[in-house]
């Protein structure tokens, strides 16, 4: 099933409660672009292989196309977020039982950018979604257990494969590189680091815009009171406007986050930041195509570690470590809790 924009554009006009739901996934999507994407160009930045400004200019460019192409060769991690969750039931209630979960995803995430945390808008939006489910259905039946343990593997994956492939990486790299000139692979590896923030940029695109075109598609057929579609196909028009939104989202910009991940977790050379990012990289293609949700953030984090580890652990400043793992592992359920909470008090005053 999908929806042209013209069915989209009188929805909206005849349906208040979806309205609300666009411009609250919209925001989430552009809060998403503002915290989420600096992620990716966080190494070639701290690194000095290119300054803030156009760093984040390219990152809203590479942005833009990952959303435009993935989704259009592979959609499967849109499916998954489709139908992680049960809204089924009552119209008027589910949608502003949805409204309640983006309304609590836009508080943790813009709360997590002020203190300067890389946390997961992935992790917020699953979370929050969960809980207003929760809220929804009286209990944990809300919950597809069966497309929820997707989001555990991608947690284990992001935090195991991202930490594994920046240490082997980085660990190829040494060897193919020894006894050539540190001039010569900081010339070499100054552009490749330029090419491997513009991969992990793309690829942030195609995996956290999959998601919230899952969630924009939800509240939409709910809206026209289908609860029970499973399969559906992401028109064109809805692509182009999640990917322009997290676009201007990135161009917003990001610099407290750049440094948490970028300067003060690890200290990183040319050709390290450049492993960092192939690795992040080449772990979220893998989860996108196999439709598992992953955070970006997580995954971008930890090929920071494995390849500060992989010339030493002290290295690694695990106190910075300790902080981010902590706001990671609070995500689920603190805003689980709001996104449960806020669909209660959404459901009794609307």
């Amino acid at each position: 099933m999908t929806i042209s924009l013209q069915d989209f554009l009188s929805s909206i006009v005849s349906n208040p409660s979806l309205a609300i739901v666009v411009v609250l996934t919209l925001a989430v999507i552009l809060v998403n672009g503002w915290t989420d994407a600096p992620n990716a160009i966080a190494t070639c930045v701290s690194t000095r292989a290119m300054a803030p400004g156009p760093a984040i200019l390219m990152a809203a460019v590479f942005n833009f196309l990952g959303v435009l192409v993935m989704t259009g060769l592979n959609a499967k991690v849109a499916q998954t977020i489709y139908n992680m969750v049960d809204f089924s039931g009552d119209a008027h209630e589910s949608l502003t039982a949805l409204c309640a979960a983006m309304f609590a995803i836009v508080i943790w995430a813009v709360a997590a950018w002020w203190f300067g945390i890389p946390t997961s808008e992935s992790h917020a939006l699953i979370a929050g979604l969960s809980g207003a489910a929760i809220a929804l259905q009286g209990g944990m039946k809300g919950i597809n257990g069966q497309e929820w343990i997707k989001v555990v593997y991608g947690l284990i994956l992001s935090l195991v494969l991202g930490f594994g492939m920046g240490w082997a990486v980085v660990k190829l790299v040494q060897l193919l590189f020894k006894g050539v000139s540190r001039t010569k692979t900081n010339r070499y590896f100054n552009g490749a680091q330029i090419g491997g923030g513009a991969a992990m940029a793309f690829m942030h695109g195609a995996q956290d815009g999959q998601k919230f075109m899952g969630v924009f598609l939800l509240g939409v057929f709910l809206a026209k009171g289908n609860s029970q579609v499973h399969d559906f196909t992401i028109p064109i028009w809805l692509m182009v406007l999640c990917s322009a939104v997290m676009a201007l989202g990135t161009s917003i910009g990001g610099y407290r986050i750049i440094k948490s991940v970028g300067m003060d977790m690890v200290k990183l050379e040319k050709y390290e930041g450049f492993s960092a990012d192939l690795a992040g990289a080449s772990c979220i293609l893998l989860s996108s195509l196999t439709g598992i949700p992953v955070s970006t953030t997580h995954t971008k984090t930890t090929a920071i570690m494995g390849v500060g580890a992989a010339k030493r652990i002290s290295n690694v400043n695990w106190a910075i470590v300790k902080e981010m793992m902590a706001a990671w592992f609070l995500t689920f359920p603190g805003c689980g809790l709001i996104g449960f909470l806020m669909a209660k008090l959404f459901m009794y005053i609307f």
